[in-house]
C-alpha cells in the first residue's frame, strides 16, 4: 500500500488512515495478488479522501479495506447474474495452446478478434466454435513455434502472445522499455491557475465532476465506475462500430451513463466536441495514438482545454509494443506471470483474478482523484499515464513471491447485492471500499449500452 501511494506522489503520513481486514490469501496465488489488490483499492480510497479535504469536506474515521470485499470485486464477473443467469468469462478460442516449442495465449472474445485469429491460421471464420474448430486451431498452432504464432496473428491484427518465462521477458526490448517507466506517471504538463472546487458532500468528493469515459473492457471502466461511486457524472462514449459484450458492460458500468458516437460523422463529431468542452476529466483506454486523429492527444486537448485532467491507460505503455492491442490475460502470459503461476500439469497458469486490469483501474482512478485535488489547490494541467505491463512488473518484481496460501475464496454473498436494472434482475459485486460518509453502492444500475443521449445534465 505504501508503495502504491508513493507511486501516486501521496503524502506518506496519509496511509495511516487505512485499516485493513480479512485474510492475506483472499486471492491465493504464488504472487502476492491479494496485497496488490488491497493496495490499489486503498490508494484509490486515500486519493478520494485527499480530494474531499481539498473540497472542504470532513473526513473523520478510518478508511477500511477488507480483502474479502476486494477479492469478490476483483472477480466480479464470476458473481454477475442477470435473472439468475451466469456468464462465461472467455470464449472457446481464448485460451493457452501448446506450440511446437512452448505455449501461446490467444484472445478471441470479440467477433473481430476471432475473425482475425482464424484468418491468420487460414481457417474459415464462418465456422462455429465447436470441437472440430477448436481441434483445427490447436493443430495449426501446435505445428508452429510460439513466437511465430504471435507474429503471424499480430500481423493480422489479432491477439496472440507467446508465454514467456520471467527471464525471457526481462530480456525482451519491450520489458526494458516498461522497466524504465514509473508505475504511475502523474504530472502537471503546463502551469494553470488553481481551480478551487465548491464544497462536496461527505464521502462524495467527486460530486459535480464531469468525466468523459473513452475506455473499454475492464481496467478503464473499473476506474470510471469508482469515480462515479464518489459522485462524478460519468458518460461513457463508444463507437457504434465496436461491439460490446453485454455482461462486461453490466459488470463495470454501474453508476454511469452510456452513449454511442461515430466520430467519422460530422454531426457526431460536433456532439462530441460539445461534450468535451464541458468535461473536467477525459479518461482514455485505447492504444497510444489511436485517438490522436480525433484531436484527443494530450497536446491537442491542452490547446483547447488547458486545465483538463487527462488520464491515459494502455496495455504496454511505451516501447516497441506500444501500438499493440492486448488484454490482461495476454500481458500475464508475456511478462512471465503465467510461467510463475504454472499448473501442476506443467501448463501455464493464471492469476486468481484479472488483477492487472482491476488493480490498474483503481490506480488510474486514484491518479485522477489526486490530479483533481492538486488542480484545486495548486493549479496545473494534469496528465496521468498507466499501463497493464507496468502493473505486471510491480507485481512480479517489486513484491515478493511465495507459496500459494492455503485459503479458500471468500463467501461472496456478504459482498454482493441485487437490484432491478434495464437488463433484468441484477446480482453484482459491491464496491470494495467506501469513504466515510459515502455510498455503499453505486447510485444507479448500468443503463442500456449506448442508450443514453450524448449530453451532460445540468450541474
Amino acid at each position: 500500500m505504501r508503495s502504491a501511494w508513493a507511486a501516486l506522489g501521496g503524502d506518506p503520513a496519509a496511509a495511516a488512515a487505512v485499516r485493513t481486514a480479512g485474510p492475506a490469501g483472499a486471492l491465493p496465488a504464488r504472487l502476492p495478488v491479494t496485497d496488490l489488490a488491497v493496495a490499489c483499492v486503498a490508494a484509490a480510497g486515500l486519493a478520494g479522501l485527499e480530494l474531499a479535504r481539498a473540497r472542504g469536506a470532513a473526513t473523520d474515521g478510518p478508511l477500511t479495506v477488507d480483502s474479502r470485499a476486494v477479492a469478490v470485486s476483483f472477480t466480479s464477473d464470476r458473481h454477475l447474474r442477470v435473472d439468475g443467469q451466469a456468464f462465461s468469462g472467455f470464449a472457446p478460442l481464448s485460451r493457452f495452446w501448446p506450440t511446437a516449442d512452448g505455449w501461446v495465449r490467444t484472445h478471441a472474445n470479440y467477433p473481430h478478434h476471432r475473425r482475425r485469429l482464424l484468418a491468420a491460421l487460414d481457417l474459415d471464420p464462418a465456422r462455429p466454435d465447436d470441437e472440430v474448430l477448436v481441434a483445427a486451431v490447436g493443430e495449426r498452432i501446435g505445428a508452429r513455434p510460439a513466437v511465430e504464432v504471435e507474429q503471424r496473428v499480430t500481423a493480422a491484427r489479432g491477439l496472440a502472445i507467446a508465454a514467456r518465462s520471467p527471464e525471457e521477458w526481462d530480456a525482451h526490448p519491450q520489458a526494458v522499455a516498461v522497466a524504465a517507466e514509473p508505475l504511475v506517471r502523474l504530472r502537471a504538463d503546463a502551469p494553470a491557475a488553481a481551480r478551487p472546487a465548491p464544497p462536496a458532500p461527505p464521502g462524495l468528493p467527486a460530486t459535480g465532476v464531469r468525466v468523459l469515459d473513452l475506455t473499454r473492457v475492464i481496467a478503464g471502466p473499473v476506474a470510471t465506475r469508482f469515480l462515479a461511486l464518489l459522485g462524478a457524472d460519468v458518460l461513457r462514449v463508444d463507437s457504434p462500430g465496436l461491439p460490446e459484450l453485454e455482461p462486461q458492460h453490466l459488470d463495470t458500468d454501474a453508476g454511469k451513463r452510456s452513449t454511442l458516437l461515430d466520430l467519422g460523422r460530422d454531426a457526431d463529431r460536433a456532439r462530441f466536441a460539445a461534450l468535451l468542452a464541458d468535461a473536467d476529466v477525459v479518461v482514455t483506454g485505447y492504444r497510444p495514438g489511436a485517438l490522436d486523429r480525433w484531436g484527443l492527444s494530450p497536446e491537442a486537448l491542452r490547446r483547447h482545454h488547458p486545465d483538463l485532467v487527462v488520464a491515459r491507460l494502455s496495455a504496454w505503455g511505451g516501447g516497441p509494443w506500444a501500438g499493440r492491442r492486448s488484454f490482461d490475460s495476454l500481458v500475464q502470459a508475456a511478462t512471465g506471470i503465467a510461467d510463475i503461476e504454472r499448473r501442476p500439469d506443467g501448463a501455464p497458469g493464471v492469476l486468481p483474478a484479472q488483477a492487472l486490469d482491476h488493480g490498474t483501474g483503481y490506480l488510474l482512478a486514484a491518479a485522477v482523484l489526486r490530479a483533481l485535488a492538486r488542480r484545486a489547490v495548486d493549479g496545473g494541467a494534469w496528465t496521468a499515464e498507466l499501463s497493464l505491463a507496468r502493473t505486471a512488473r510491480w507485481l512480479r518484481q517489486e513484491l515478493p513471491a511465495g507459496p500459494v496460501p492455503d485459503a479458500a475464496p471468500p463467501d461472496p454473498d456478504p459482498w454482493c447485492a441485487e437490484r432491478d436494472s434495464p437488463a433484468g434482475r441484477l446480482r453484482y459485486a459491491l464496491p470494495p471500499v467506501t469513504l466515510p460518509g459515502g455510498r455503499r453502492d453505486w447510485a444507479s444500475p448500468p443503463t442500456r449500452w449506448g442508450g443514453d443521449p450524448p449530453a451532460w445534465p445540468a450541474r
